[in-house]
């Protein structure tokens, strides 16, 4: 693979990990679902741009409608939600930290979705391996009792959950245009969103300047233009190289963490994340290439 396509995807991962910075910004004047309208409305914004631009042809089916947004729905709208809210009791870290078990995720969808990828027991083995990653970044809450952080990981865990079910039901729609995938899938996850945010949050109101360059940042940048990169230079790097992102988002968190909110993370942390590391790599079978072992017999 080109060095220049390696450098996008440490870039990519970079900006997602910048996502949960601004989320803990955001928190601090809107409510969740707030956020996350916000969040896919701008994106949507700047992908009807591009679409227009690139004049791409809709489709006249509803059906394809209706499909991606569900999709936007379960990839966006509710995962969008969900870290901030998660965020009111943990961390930027420990939120970049929980989101690298996204591939974990998707392995187990996989193996139970109508003709998805069976798990092989090197799969499994790596599945383990990032629980037990998990595990370790829950301990410093069940050693003080916080029950508040321990429910705000089993939510970011259930966003990561909603990534994996939704990587493997965006392969319905392979022979539709990224582009217009992307725009569609944000356009119905702001639709859906906009009369529960009213209804619960009432009209957003931001009032600081900081706030508005977060929204603009998750929006445009961390979502409307990684996604139309994504979907450029996925098909030329594959899923598997395009998943090491997940390696610097959270570094990328962590630093932005300290440095801007000067947020500390505890070693254990450290060590879940590094644990959970070794798990995506075992999924992959690159342990197993790093320590010249077979891998296990699927």
């Amino acid at each position: 693979m080109k060095l220049s396509d390696w450098l996008i995807i440490i870039g990519l991962g970079v900006i997602w990990g910048g996502s949960f910075l601004f989320n803990a910004i955001l928190i601090r004047e809107l409510g969740p679902l707030s956020i996350s309208l916000g969040r896919v409305g701008v994106a949507a914004l700047g992908c009807w741009a591009y679409l227009i631009a690139t004049k791409v042809q809709l489709p006249s089916d509803w059906r394809i409608y209706a499909g991606l947004t569900l999709l936007g729905v379960i990839n966006f709208a509710i995962p969008f939600a969900l870290f901030p809210l998660a965020q009111n009791y943990v961390n930027v870290g420990v939120a970049g930290i929980v989101n690298a078990t996204t591939p974990v995720m998707v392995v187990i969808v996989s193996h139970f979705w109508p003709g998805g990828e069976k798990a092989t027991p090197a799969k499994s083995i790596g599945v383990a391996i990032a629980f037990i990653g998990v595990a370790m970044i829950a301990f410093p809450a069940l050693q003080k009792g916080g029950q508040s952080e321990l429910w705000a990981i089993g939510l970011m865990m259930v966003a990561t959950l909603m990534y994996g079910i939704a990587l493997n039901y965006t392969r319905s729609f392979k022979q539709l245009n990224p582009t217009l995938i992307a725009t569609i899938t944000l356009t119905g996850a702001a639709i859906v969103l906009l009369p529960f945010s009213l209804a619960l949050e009432g009209v957003p109101n931001i009032q600081t300047a900081e706030s508005w360059g977060a929204l603009l940042y998750i929006g445009l940048v961390a979502s409307s233009f990684t996604f139309l990169v994504v979907y450029r230079i996925l098909g030329r790097v594959g899923a598997t190289n395009m998943s090491t992102s997940t390696f610097i988002a959270p570094i990328s968190a962590i630093f932005l963490g300290y440095i801007v909110l000067n947020e500390q993370i505890q070693p254990v942390h450290m060590f879940g994340m590094l644990t959970i590391f070794v798990g995506i790599l075992a999924i992959d079978g690159r342990l197993f290439k790093l320590m010249r072992l077979p891998k296990p017999a699927a």
